[in-house]
């Protein structure tokens, strides 16, 4: 059995409700969203495992967003490795999108 962290889930839900607060959204459905993101998790890194082997890449992937968390920036000109459809939780729906990966070689790290 899986063990989730109730910590983490909570502080999305509400920072999920604080953030659309205005639109109307219900704390128990943020809550419902962020329990949604959480388990797509597992689901979405056996797509991007599948998706990395089936275009032959043995190195280290991100998206564009994460790159940039982790301080790096994806080099101008750059054309993704490959993509794959990924579960977005936080909509609540069951909704996916495409998402594009790129190799850490395509990569450098963000000048100060």
């Amino acid at each position: 059995m899986r063990k989730y962290n109730l910590r983490h889930i909570m502080e999305k839900a509400w920072q999920l409700f604080r953030k659309n607060r205005e639109k109307g959204l219900r704390f128990g459905e943020c809550l419902h969203r962020s329990w949604l993101s959480e388990k797509a998790k597992e689901e979405n890194a056996r797509r991007i495992e599948r998706a990395k082997v089936a275009a032959g890449i043995g190195e280290e992937v991100n998206t564009w967003a994460n790159w940039k968390a982790l301080g790096h920036e994806v080099v101008h000109g750059a054309k993704a490795l490959f993509s794959t459809e990924l579960i977005w939780g936080s909509r609540g729906d069951g909704a996916t999108y495409n998402a594009v990966f790129f190799g850490k070689s395509q990569t450098r790290p963000i000048e100060a």
